[in-house]
């Protein structure tokens, strides 16, 4: 039988503030040492009041204009009351009622809400029978993403993840590493006979976008089998086991009246057009190019191949690089896709990690060369490793380490000479129509001058000389 999937995602991510969002404590993903970054606040001890921090607020309206969400001129904030060790104050103060922003898409599937709360301490389960608490993420900034239950099946799922951690990375609101803890997956899925949405499961804490693809593909599976079964779908909460490959219940899944919500009595509500920083429009006018944007630009300008502009564009480091090495080639078509072709090949392997050292105007000043046929493919490749070791004029490296073509025909003609004297019998063979033989004789030349010679004018002056 076929069953309507449905999946709606909800998706964390850490804000790139310098302090946490209710008091002057550092935001530091990269600290080490537990408990270091903390403070009454947001260690929940009595008698703290919160502060909250404008550029927080200004980050999540930053991704709201991108998305095209619809700012909330009325905010506020409030307390979602459970208990949890990680949990100082006993509750978290989010949003609920009245988030920052409503609606919006993103890879074309329809958001809900994007709301700003504070983020948990982080619990360790490693020390035996007992739990350690790291209170240095407790009132880290949080960026809160609700999608519609619009999405159908787990690449969707994984596509719209990639696709919301490069906008986040290109507004830089957020480093969004999934290894860190920076940006979190929870997916609701739904598995039903209908059209209708059937019982939801919530798996939670997918931190990393395989997890996220295979997750929900086991879940789709795991309520499918269920179904045909005769059996019921439990509404509840579920982890995903990375090593095991599969879901597990938690617990039974909460409705939003079992947190008890309430607004804040501590954190003043907000009247977004009353401060001139959360201007909808000026942050509109702030924002850099998107994701989207670059990769239609790079398609339709430069005519890029798709492997390429998806390349350049999820990779920013990269996309920067191409647009430099593109304007000091004043954006000449033939040698732009010249350009491209060596940037995705010989320098991503040169430079793995996306951070290209070599200068675009000397990368640019290789290309021009390439394209006037004065440097090999070959000499071209050792030329860039030099250019990796030390800075310089890449034609006095070239000429330095006798990398240039050479196209001389009279020097290329002592050459010639010299190796049909040396082969006689090749000669033969070629003079008797066997074709190969004068790849070989070629591929001599080619040797005997170290592959500096132009490999098109050595052609012509050696059948020339052997159709004497």
């Amino acid at each position: 039988m076929t069953y309507t999937v449905t999946v709606g995602l909800e998706v964390h991510a850490e804000l790139k503030t310098k302090t946490k969002i209710f008091c002057n404590s550092k935001n530091d993903a990269d600290e080490v040492r537990p408990n270091v970054n903390v403070c009454p606040i947001c260690m929940g001890h009595p008698g703290g009041l919160p502060v909250l921090n404008r550029e927080a607020v200004l980050l999540i309206l930053r991704v709201g204009t991108a998305v095209s969400g619809a700012f909330s001129d009325y905010t506020e904030f409030d307390r979602k009351n459970y208990f949890y060790p990680d949990i100082p104050k006993g509750y978290q103060i989010s949003q609920y009622a009245y988030p920052l922003i409503k609606g919006g898409e993103l890879a074309h599937v329809a958001l809900t809400r994007i709301h700003l709360e504070e983020d948990t301490a982080r619990s360790s389960h490693e020390k035996g029978e007992h739990s350690l608490i790291d209170f240095n993420r407790a009132g880290v900034p949080l960026m809160e993403l609700v999608t519609e239950p619009v999405i159908h099946s787990a690449e969707e799922a994984c596509r719209f993840a990639r696709e919301l951690q490069l906008l986040l990375r290109y507004l830089k609101v957020s480093d969004a590493n999934m290894e860190k803890g920076e940006m979190r997956v929870e997916a609701n899925i739904s598995v039903s006979k209908s059209e209708q949405l059937g019982t939801k499961v919530e798996v939670k804490n997918l931190n990393s976008f395989r997890a996220v693809e295979r997750a929900i593909d086991f879940e789709i599976k795991r309520q499918s089998a269920l179904l045909e079964q005769g059996g019921k779908i439990t509404q509840e909460t579920r982890g995903w086991d990375e090593v095991k490959q599969h879901t597990f219940p938690q617990r039974l899944k909460e409705e939003s009246h079992d947190y008890r919500y309430f607004p804040d009595p501590d954190v003043p509500k907000l009247i977004l057009s009353e401060d001139e920083m959360f201007s909808e429009e000026k942050i509109r006018e702030s924002l850099p190019e998107l994701p989207w944007e670059r990769r239609a630009r790079l398609r339709d300008t430069f005519k890029l191949k798709a492997e390429d502009y998806e390349m350049y564009t999820r990779t920013i480091t990269l996309g920067d690089y191409f647009d430099h090495v593109a304007d000091a080639l004043h954006g000449d078509l033939t040698l732009v896709l010249l350009a491209a072709n060596y940037i995705s090949s010989d320098l991503v392997n040169l430079y793995p990690n996306g951070i290209i050292e070599i200068k675009p105007k000397d990368f640019a000043h290789v290309i021009q060369m390439i394209n006037a046929n004065e440097l090999s493919s070959r000499g071209a490749k050792d030329l860039l490793r030099l250019l990796m070791l030390s800075e310089g004029d890449p034609r006095g490296i070239a000429e330095k380490h006798n990398l240039l073509q050479k196209s001389n025909e009279d020097e290329l003609v002592v050459v010639i000479t010299q190796i049909i004297k040396e082969y006689p019998d090749v000669v033969l063979d070629y003079k008797s129509g066997k074709s190969q033989a004068l790849q070989f004789l070629l591929g001599q030349g080619m040797r005997a001058t170290k592959g500096s010679a132009n490999p098109n004018i050595l052609k012509k002056l050696l059948e020339t000389e052997l159709n004497v």
